[in-house]
């Protein structure tokens, strides 16, 4: 029944994810704020502090993660309002009111604020834009994230604990499951940084998003080879990100989510198995993805992790491209029968 739940659950939120992305005023940019805030944020909290500053011992190093994870909330409203069209003055003076918030209320606050100055700033000269910043946007940052913070953090996080509760029930199932669609997410337009970082995904769940998105891009590359793509700087690209590819991977996005399920899933597998956690969220992406596990797990079983974890990749790509061409060879078939046929 848990695993019901938690399968139900991380669907119900796909679904709003991919709602709000593709038709929420602006929403698409937003996301990619809040991807950005928890790169800026939350990978350099999981390098310098965890690994740098717990794991190796340099003070100064954990200094840097502790305070670059602390301004995660400030960091996501300048960022979402930037992307938001909001202009740089407008977008700092909001997020640095939002010290000691969190990036979800940071995210909110941006969001909600970025539309009230797009609708405004038709209206307003330079000085009344002083005003408007000072008497408007500054105070109404810090009511939203107050007003917002209990219920929206509280929430989301229930749902992460969802998750958390159904992988732990079934563990292999779910770390299939799990790896494969959030390995999707990383390829699709959506991002998969925003989805954990929004879901304060943490532990085995997290791992499992981090591994699986390391195998997926192996999976991805060997599919991208398959479709006839051969020039390396993109293949590169779109192992490391595959948003750089964007026009790519949307002619081709048949062939990659398949690739990119089957082999994020099975990485995720090996993650459950090597028992990877991260408390890191937001770090769901091939490179964040190779790196924060090191700071939350013993080196060398992360080593072997990412190495089973590349092998299944690959073996997803080499199922995936031998699907693929047995299906364009079966297309292939029926067009020439249906051909001679009507000859």
């Amino acid at each position: 029944m848990e695993v019901l739940k938690g399968l139900f659950t991380l669907m119900l939120v796909l679904v709003m994810f991919y709602l709000f992305s593709s038709k929420a005023y602006k929403g698409e940019k937003a996301m990619t704020g809040l991807a950005g805030a928890a790169v800026a944020t939350f990978l350099v909290e999981a390098i310098y502090k965890y690994i740098l500053g717990d794991a190796v011992g340099i003070a100064f190093a954990a200094e840097i993660g502790k305070a670059a994870g602390s301004v995660a909330g400030i960091i996501c409203a300048i960022l979402v309002m930037l992307k938001m069209d909001v202009e740089f003055d407008v977008a700092a003076a909001t997020g640095a009111v939002l010290f000691g918030f969190g990036i979800l209320p940071g995210f909110v606050a941006g969001y909600l604020l970025a539309i009230v100055y797009d609708k405004l700033k038709s209206k307003l000269n330079d000085t009344l834009k002083l005003i408007a910043i000072l008497l408007l946007f500054v105070p109404l940052a810090r009511f939203i994230a107050v007003l917002v913070n209990p219920v929206v953090t509280m929430a989301l996080e229930e749902i992460g604990v969802t998750i958390v509760n159904a992988t732990t029930m079934s563990p292999i199932f779910m770390g299939f499951v799990l790896g494969g669609i959030i390995t999707v997410i990383s390829t699709s337009p959506l991002s998969s940084m925003a989805l954990t970082a929004m879901l304060s995904l943490k532990g085995i769940p997290m791992g499992i998003g981090c591994i699986a998105c390391v195998g997926g891009a192996f999976a991805n590359g060997m599919m991208f080879l398959k479709i006839g793509i051969k020039d390396k700087s993109k293949l590169i690209s779109l192992m490391l990100e595959p948003l750089t590819q964007a026009d790519l991977v949307t002619k081709n996005s048949g062939p990659l989510y398949t690739a990119s399920f089957i082999g994020g899933g099975l990485a995720g597998i090996i993650a459950v198995l090597f028992k990877i956690k991260v408390d890191a969220p937001g770090t769901a992406s091939s490179i964040p993805g190779f790196f924060t596990p090191f700071a939350f797990n013993d080196p060398i079983v992360v080593s072997k992790t990412l190495l089973f974890a590349i092998i299944a990749g690959i073996l997803g790509g080499i199922i995936s491209t031998y699907a693929y061409g047995f299906i364009k060879e079966l297309k292939l078939k029926n067009s020439f029968q249906a051909t001679s046929k009507n000859t």
